[in-house]
């Protein structure tokens, strides 16, 4: 049975691919920058660029061979952990990107941190998935609304924040490692660095299960 085909921009080190690849997507990764510990197809490019290629050229030999496209655009203007002084320096991609995702007339998912100029259809923490560690929250606006009904976060033990590129910061005494992020995301095979900026899979194998319900719905 072939697989539905999923366009990850921004892909970075491949957390969100991860996730839809064990909901049943084959996963293409876009990035401008090398991602050698990408687990699936990669394409080094601009990835507003790429999008461009399938909105504005229909015809263009990328636009039939996918599905469905996620989007993680920069997220540092709206971090906790860019200071004030710095946000002026990162760009606000999200309306850029959400026009040319509803000119492209495939499902969408556009994902960024808390604050972000989006619909939050999917709020989503580590405490949903059995992450219990991890205090991660991240929101998800859909082109189907997706939703879904979650009670406020509840960490049983010492959480681990993932966030920036100093030393791990932990409420749980004897962590704060690289290795420690890697447990509480679920994510093997990345740097620090990479695990800073990734998506837990466990956040996008939950969407993608809706995405594909969602495909099935529209292709009956």
């Amino acid at each position: 049975m072939t697989r539905p085909r999923l366009l990850d921009l921004f892909c970075g080190a491949g957390g969100a691919a991860m996730g839809y690849h064990r909901a049943g997507f084959d996963v293409t990764g876009v990035d401008n920058r090398p991602q050698p510990r990408y687990p699936f197809t990669f394409i080094q490019a601009d990835a507003l660029e790429f999008l461009d290629e399938i909105v504005l050229h229909p015809e263009a030999r990328f636009r039939e061979s996918f599905d469905a496209i996620h989007a993680s655009p920069v997220c540092k203007l709206y971090s906790v952990s860019t200071p004030a002084w710095a946000r002026g320096r990162h760009p606000n991609q999200i309306p850029a990107i959400r026009a040319r995702l509803e000119a492209a007339g495939l499902p969408w998912v556009i994902e960024n941190v808390p604050g972000a100029p989006l619909r939050p259809d999917l709020k989503l923490c580590g405490c949903m998935f059995g992450l219990d560690e991890l205090r991660r929250e991240r929101w998800f606006e859909t082109s189907w609304q997706a939703f879904t009904l979650r009670s406020p976060c509840h960490h049983i033990r010492p959480v681990v924040s993932v966030t920036g590129h100093g030393r791990c910061r932990t409420m749980a005494p004897g962590t704060g490692l690289a290795a420690d992020w890697r447990r509480v995301m679920d994510i093997d095979w990345m740097s620090r660095d990479e695990l800073s900026q990734a998506i837990p899979p466990a956040y996008t194998e939950h969407i993608g299960t809706q995405l594909l319900h969602h495909l099935t719905a529209v292709a009956s």
